[in-house]
């Protein structure tokens, strides 16, 4: 039985990111009633964004132009590259306007259990990038998962010939967090990670 138009956007909503099924049924009734002033104009910016949007070919970020936008600011600092898992990544540091250095996009975790190795990321590129455009430093801003971490120690090890210095994100208490209900590896990696005051 092939689905129905209606039941075709639904299926396709729920495919979304926080999307369940409920969920999916009613954004496809909210857009149909919102038909003119939001369901044409999202197709029209989804079509467009289909067709213009590209990978950069330098840091793997989204954008209309290759190279990006980030790497053609001449405002950033060439000689600090922060790898991050994913784009959202990238996207979620330069919200805080804390980063002013360069980007690269691994395009996920090194995982055994997904079959995901050395050759389905970035890292080739990443190895090639640090060696060549002036680069001191590399932050690894990965996850505190395992395969975050076992990611931030494989690309460690393949920088660590090219005499750069090597640092990544601090783990430990979330800003306004309380420790009575922070897990045991948050906590025992905010304490192998403390500072002087």
């Amino acid at each position: 039985m092939t689905p129905t138009h209606l039941e075709r956007l639904i299926q396709l909503l729920a495919k979304l990111p926080g999307l369940g099924p409920r969920s999916a049924r009613r954004a496809a009734l909210h857009l149909l009633r919102k038909r003119e002033s939001l369901m044409q104009p999202l197709a029209a910016a989804l079509t467009e964004a289909a067709d213009k949007v590209r990978g950069c070919s330098v840091c793997g970020n989204l954008d209309t132009v290759d190279p990006c936008g980030l790497c053609q600011d001449s405002r950033r600092d060439g000689t600090i590259l922060c790898v991050v898992e994913e784009v959202a990544d990238l996207w979620a540091l330069e919200r805080t306007g804390a980063f002013k250095g360069r980007y690269h996009v691994l395009g996920g975790v090194l995982s055994a259990l997904d079959g995901v190795g050395p050759d389905q990321l970035a890292i080739d590129p990443l190895v090639a990038r640090a060696g060549t455009d002036g680069v001191k430093e590399v932050i690894l801003a990965m996850g505190a998962t395992v395969d975050g971490q076992t990611t931030a120690h494989y690309i460690a090890d393949r920088l660590g010939q090219l005499g750069l210095s090597v640092t990544r994100l601090a783990h430990g208490v979330p800003v306004g967090g309380e420790l009575d209900y922070l897990d045991d590896g948050t906590l025992a990696a905010a304490l192998r990670a403390r500072r002087p005051l």
